[in-house]
């Protein structure tokens, strides 16, 4: 291989090299992140926890749950117990809202109940104050 050279100068002088010398400006670099580093204060991923004391209370009991079953035909069951009437589930829900402590209710609907039938059944909880309710069995619908 060779290499092809600038001809040189009529006074026999080499060629002048005009680049930056970098390696100051490296070591300056180098000492400004030294200083950063041992400047920024070390962070401590710490998080803080309340611990609950050991205190002899019971825990509390919990809640009632109250089992409602539509059938395919749209019949409504209150634990297990056939409702006859919107009137009769009207009055058994106001009576489930009234109480200190809520039941928890669990409507769960057959696959091929009437819609008609779900929707009443959550309007008349709705209507008589009946925070505590929800859907059982969504599993079998997916």
């Amino acid at each position: 291989m060779s290499m092809n050279t600038a001809p040189a100068r009529p006074s026999g002088e080499p060629d002048l090299l005009v680049d930056i010398n970098t390696t100051p400006l490296i070591d300056v670099m180098l000492v400004l992140l030294i200083m950063l580093i041992i400047t920024i204060p070390i962070q401590l991923h710490a998080v803080n926890l309340n611990l609950p004391t050991d205190s002899q209370t019971n825990p509390p009991e919990p809640p009632e749950v109250v089992q409602i079953e539509i059938d395919d035909s749209g019949a409504v069951r209150w634990n297990g117990v056939p409702v006859s009437s919107t009137s009769v589930l009207d009055s058994r829900f106001a009576a489930a809202a009234a109480l200190p402590v809520q039941p928890e209710l669990h409507v769960k609907p057959n696959p091929h109940a009437p819609y008609r039938a779900v929707a009443a059944v959550m309007a008349s909880a709705q209507r008589n104050n009946a925070n505590k309710i929800g859907l059982v069995g969504n599993e079998q619908y997916q």
